[in-house]
């Protein structure tokens, strides 16, 4: 059973067909399980950054991106996905013919719905790709195509226990002591991502160059692109929540500003030197 938090979530849920009682959800309209592969639309629970969402979506290509994260628990947050919606992304990305399926303009739709809905718990979506070393976790950001894959690949080669959390659309979740980054089922075109959560220790913001040298920077001078980079909502509020959570980021990582190039061989050791040589 979920408990009830906020008149919004008691409202949606009411809205969704959920029975409440004593502010709780004690029966979903029907279970959140896994549905046959077969099956156009999906009804199902995932589990990410630590919340259970349930999600009636259109077609299929959703519950397929979602496979490693389903969860058989109660949802505490319900998104559903109407046509409308699926136009709303067509719109936004009129310009872009890879997002021509409506299938995929749904993952989309439901990807913005769960982040929009993740910020009233500290959560946000910043545009990069995480990987993970020993117990702490480290993100590359930068403008698609500057080579985030190829640098985080490096450290796969290089250290044995590495790994990817996200290579793409990470969330960060927020709390009182630290930043913790999240795996999400939407980690980029190679699909490189884990279903896990790690303590996020430093913020790399990488342009290319010539020779390879990293700085530690403060968070002043890295918020500008960390906001470019950052999902913001259309309301008001939500972005001046999403701001505060940029700002909340001070203390608890560091930030790096890396000028690079993948095609000389310092580039691993240079980072790796610079950001997991002692702890926060």
């Amino acid at each position: 059973m979920d408990i009830i938090r906020n008149l919004p979530q008691l409202l949606n849920a009411l809205e969704q067909g959920y029975t409440v009682k004593d502010g709780t959800i004690i029966h979903p309209k029907r279970p959140f399980a896994a549905c046959k592969p077969e099956t156009e639309g999906r009804h199902f629970c995932i589990s990410i950054a630590g919340h259970k969402i349930g999600i009636d979506s259109i077609f299929g290509e959703v519950y397929s991106i979602c496979k490693d994260y389903l969860s058989e628990d109660n949802p505490d947050i319900m998104i559903s996905i109407s046509k409308d919606d699926i136009e709303a992304e067509k719109d936004r990305n009129k310009n872009c013919t890879t997002f021509a399926k409506d299938s995929y303009l749904e993952t989309m739709a439901v990807y913005r719905k769960i982040c929009e809905a993740l910020l009233t718990y500290d959560i946000f979506l910043m545009h990069g790709a995480v990987v993970a070393y020993q117990e702490y976790a480290y993100m590359f950001t930068a403008e698609s195509g500057t080579g985030k894959t190829t640098h985080i690949k490096k450290w796969l080669k290089n250290l044995n226990d590495a790994y990817v959390v996200n290579g793409d659309k990470p969330l960060i979740r927020m709390t009182e002591t630290k930043a913790v980054a999240c795996g999400t089922p939407w980690c980029g075109k190679e699909q490189m991502g884990t279903n896990t959560m790690v303590p996020l220790k430093a913020i790399v913001i990488m342009e290319r160059g010539e020779d390879n040298t990293i700085e530690e920077i403060s968070l002043g001078k890295a918020f500008p692109f960390l906001l470019y980079q950052t999902y913001q909502p259309n309301g008001a509020d939500e972005i001046k929540k999403t701001l505060r959570l940029i700002a909340r980021l001070n203390g608890k990582v560091r930030f790096y500003r890396f000028v690079f190039n993948n095609l000389k061989e310092d580039s691993f050791d240079v980072a790796y030197h610079a950001l997991a040589g002692e702890k926060p």
